[in-house]
């Protein structure tokens, strides 16, 4: 290889002509004659814009970014748990039964059994993630103020509808979160993020349990009946507006990372149809299978676990809501470090068995011994950070990038249809058999995750001794390693 020498460089530089230009977010660009490259070409950044916080280039600006992530499904996450919270409050105000007001919960899921992985397929195809985060974030917004005005109107049909709409936004705004924190951050500890996005999102849960009695007896002051139970579900609503600032600010970021980094994280090059969804890996449904069975054990029992609480521990309705939030408040601060382990030891599939098998322990004390329970609950907290800081990410894995969103749409699609139904047969189950049989029920649901698991993990130990196999008979036969790969290995995984 020849090397240029410095006047022949030098040469070259006087004859090119060089011409900055500035745009109207501080960035400076040197346009050169002769071709250039568009995406990964340095950008020169002044003014204003070369400060570290407004720099997409410098970690600070990521970190803001990561902020506004965090705080999008605050307001969602608040808001799905205001019918637990409220329980008691709402059956006698609105006079339901248990099965009636478990369709609050159903009735977020439904909608998402279809429209969640549609949403992430328009998040792909047609909004692209900056205006897709604003408009479920509205919708979240919307749903929630309907439902609090059926309860001022003492309409229950109403408030009904506002969690339908409610949940048409709901799951595909996570969605929507999840695209951009792959985007943002996906090789730079895409667990510990995925961990701290879900702290931040269960800190909403956990403020929603400890506050809404205060905010209802505060309410009840000056009003009463179904009228306070509305008010105080409008006062939760406020949540929502602060998420949905987060969402457009967050698309402004977004929008500058993009034009200074020379890449388009809302948009791909690849064209995106449903029916990729039909090439998605096996595995990909294999992990779908273990997170609406191991979901349905937890958010449903949850909403639930109220009553159940008073009734079997003989505690007040202020402690059974605190019992109920120590799973929230246990993920708020252990899924960050969860995640953080995940990353640096890896193994995502055995920490998922791990967390499987403490939360199946966790039911079982919960069914069978009087043990305090905030003891299994929280134990329970810290399987569910660990579950979630280890399944989530690996969907990035073996999904390429520019389908992320159909692929967690269609995710997220599973476990709302799993929860949906769950939720109306949890509420069935307690007005007919009672919360015994309802823990039994979920352990049910524990041990097919263990059992599915177990077949995985036999399935990767097979593959195993057969890379042991093809090497010691690679030597013991003399063969070329390549070709007898090719033969045996290849093979297998084909049929497998």
């Amino acid at each position: 290889m020849e090397k240029s020498t410095g006047s022949h460089d030098s040469s070259l530089e006087e004859e090119r002509e060089v011409t900055p230009s500035t745009d109207v977010n501080g960035v400076t660009e040197h346009h050169e004659d002769g071709p250039t490259e568009q995406e990964g070409e340095e950008v020169v950044l002044t003014g204003c814009g070369a400060s570290a916080c407004c720099n997409p280039q410098r970690g600070l600006y990521r970190f803001i970014g990561l902020l506004f992530m965090c705080f999008l499904s605050f307001g969602s996450y608040f808001c799905y748990d205001t019918p637990g919270a409220l329980q008691d409050h709402i059956k006698e105000d609105m006079e339901v039964n248990t099965t009636q007001f478990a369709s609050l919960y159903s009735l977020y899921s439904w909608p998402n059994v279809v429209l969640c992985f549609i949403g992430g397929f328009l998040i792909d195809r047609i909004f692209g993630i900056r205006w897709g985060t604003i408009i479920f974030s509205s919708l979240v917004t919307l749903g929630q103020f309907i439902y609090s005005l059926g309860g001022i109107v003492d309409q229950f049909w109403l408030m009904q509808f506002g969690r339908f709409v409610f949940g048409i936004g709901g799951e595909s705004l996570a969605v929507a979160q999840n695209i951009y924190t792959v985007s943002w951050f996906k090789g730079k500890e895409l667990n510990t993020v995925f961990g701290l996005l879900l702290s931040m999102a269960r800190v909403g849960s956990t403020v929603n349990f400890l506050t809404m009695i205060p905010i209802y007896n505060w309410v009840n002051n000056f009003a009463d009946g179904y009228r306070t139970l509305g008010i105080s579900l409008m006062l939760a609503g406020i949540t929502c507006v602060f998420s949905l600032a987060c969402a457009i600010i967050l698309g402004l970021l977004d929008k500058r990372r993009s034009e200074v980094l020379r890449l388009d994280s809302a948009k791909s090059g690849e064209k995106v149809r449903l029916s990729d969804v039909l090439s998605f890996p096996l595995s990909f449904w294999l992990l779908s299978i273990i997170c609406v069975s191991y979901y349905v054990a937890i958010f449903p029992f949850i909403g639930l676990a109220k009553v159940f609480f008073m009734r079997k521990f003989d505690l007040d309705d202020t402690t059974s809501n605190a019992v109920s939030s120590i799973v929230y408040i246990i993920s708020a601060f252990a899924s960050p470090l969860m995640g953080f382990v995940v990353d640096r030891t890896g193994r995502n599939i055995l920490w998922v068995f791990i967390a499987v098998i403490f939360s199946l322990g966790c039911h079982a004390m919960l069914t069978f011994t009087f043990i305090n329970p905030f003891i299994p609950m929280s134990i329970l907290g810290l399987a569910y950070s660990l579950l979630a800081s280890a399944l989530w990410p690996m969907v990035s894995l073996i999904i390429p990038e520019h389908q992320l969103g159909t692929a967690y749409g269609m995710m997220q699609s599973v476990q709302n249809l799993g929860l949906a139904l769950i939720s109306m047969l949890a509420g069935l189950i307690v007005d007919k058999k009672g919360y015994l049989v309802l823990e039994i029920f979920y352990m049910v649901w524990l041990c097919d995750i263990c059992w599915r698991h177990r077949c995985e993990v036999l399935k990767q130990q097979v593959q195993h001794c057969l890379k042991i196999v093809i090497n010691v008979s690679t030597v013991l036969l003399g063969m070329p390693n390549q070709s007898f790969k090719i033969l045996i290995f290849n093979h297998y995984l084909s049929s497998s």
